[in-house]
């Protein structure tokens, strides 16, 4: 079964800020650059992302922007 799941408008500008931002972490660019991929497609996070993602939400010192990013790329799993 393809996977329906987008990423949302808010998410997309999110993650282009993050792109933009010259002091964004490498894992916020990698949660961007995957959130952007799934906007109007049916892209699967591959498991590598996931792994980043559930790292970033299980890190207290993780941005709001990271956790959301990590929180979107999370939900357009096939898991």
């Amino acid at each position: 079964m393809a996977n329906k799941k987008t990423t949302s408008n808010s998410i997309a500008s999110a993650a282009a800020k993050v792109l933009a931002n010259p002091s964004s972490s490498a894992n916020e660019k990698k949660l961007a650059g995957s959130a952007l991929s799934q906007v109007n497609k049916g892209n699967q996070t591959s498991k590598e992302l996931e792994k980043v993602a559930s790292k970033v939400l299980d890190n207290p010192k993780s941005s709001e922007t990271a956790k959301k990013l990590a929180g979107s790329v999370l939900s357009q799993s096939n898991k």
